[in-house]
């Protein structure tokens, strides 16, 4: 295994971090614990996490996933100061969650408490802002008229910016976190919480996660660039397209308990003709380079220049050991070659 600085922290993490939000719906507290071993032996020591997992997220599983993984923490504690653990306060939309009400820096150390109390830990190593208060070009608004950037009020979305970041340093200096992060944000927004924290004296942010997949690649190159030259570590998310790019969905195929099954929140907006055609591409060249569609993907994940640990998730251990597998392997200039030239053919296709 691989390891590689996080951001501009003093953490070393694998290059694959380990997903879990399908822990309390798609898996139980055992399926979580063999998931949590079969990494620890493979060398993955980050976790990544959110106070709304699982998903899809509803009022009667909310925090489950943490409940899940404090539990086992409980039960070994001695692997506590082996794992990097990251966790996300939830933004406004879910009615459940404070209401429904965007993060302020009161609500944000509140969640986070709650975070603590499910972790059953005195620390998490980075916490991240879920989303931002704002509408922004994801899950499927990434389209000329979805979003306008006009909309944006710009002094009112800074001073809420600016009242969070409040709140994530009081949290640093009381211990409660040790890093802080983004997720699913933008340049403007990592540009804005940058030049605050120089403002405020506040530490900059470490990492990004944001959605990142041969199906979904609008982040390259100038986002990851942006993160690169001020030492963010990006972690895609979804690097499978919610499964999309294990080929067990072509032809309308809905395999048992597979995530498709259940009701997504924002609905099964990837599933696109051209989603479909680029998959299936993907799948005969996986076949002709003696790996899997999945191994395929994430392996074309793990060697995007200013990718730095790649989240994977799975249902089983068969899959996990599959998806694990891929950072083993390496894509031969032939192999790239062929891939490059099915994503310039479908470079969006949701």
């Amino acid at each position: 295994m691989r390891y590689v600085e996080l951001g501009n922290s003093e953490l070393k993490v694998s290059e694959v971090c380990l997903g879990t939000m399908t822990w309390g719906i798609q898996n139980t507290q055992a399926d979580a614990d063999a998931q949590l071993d079969m990494a620890l032996e493979h060398g993955i020591n980050i976790i990544d996490t959110a106070e709304m997992y699982p998903v899809p997220p509803n009022k009667e599983t909310y925090g489950d996933t943490e409940r899940i993984i404090g539990n086992w923490l409980r039960r070994h504690p001695d692997k506590r100061s082996e794992v990097v653990i990251m966790s996300k306060v939830a933004g406004s939309g879910l009615d459940y969650i404070r209401e429904g009400t965007p993060v302020t820096a009161k609500s944000l150390i509140a969640a986070l408490d709650a975070s603590l109390k499910r972790l059953q830990t005195d620390a998490i190593d980075v916490y991240q802002l879920h989303w931002p208060g704002r509408k922004t070009p994801h899950f499927d608004k990434h389209w000329p008229g979805t979003v306008s950037p006009l909309d944006i009020n710009t002094a009112q979305e800074t001073d809420a910016m600016r009242d969070i970041l409040s709140g994530l340093n009081n949290a640093i200096n009381d211990g409660k976190i040790r890093h802080w992060g983004l997720s699913n944000d933008t340049p403007w927004g990592i540009h804005t919480f940058l030049s605050l924290c120089r403002e405020m004296n506040v530490p900059a942010p470490v990492s990004i996660q944001n959605e990142f997949s041969l199906l979904h690649a609008k982040d390259w190159p100038y986002l990851i660039e942006m993160c690169a030259a001020e030492h963010i570590a990006y972690l895609p998310w979804s690097p499978l397209a919610t499964g999309m790019l294990s080929g067990k969905y072509v032809n309308g195929a809905r395999p048992a308990g597979s995530r498709w099954t259940f009701v997504q929140r924002h609905g099964l907006f990837r599933d696109t003709d051209l989603a479909q055609q680029a998959t299936q591409a993907y799948m005969k060249i996986a076949r002709d380079a003696g790996m899997t569609p999945s191994q395929l993907a994430l392996c074309w994940c793990r060697q995007v220049p200013g990718v730095t640990s790649t989240i994977i998730g799975a249902t089983s251990l068969t899959q996990l050991e599959e998806n694990i597998g891929a950072f083993t392997q390496t894509l031969t200039p032939s192999t790239l070659q062929q891939i490059g030239d099915v994503l310039k053919r479908y470079p969006l296709p949701f």
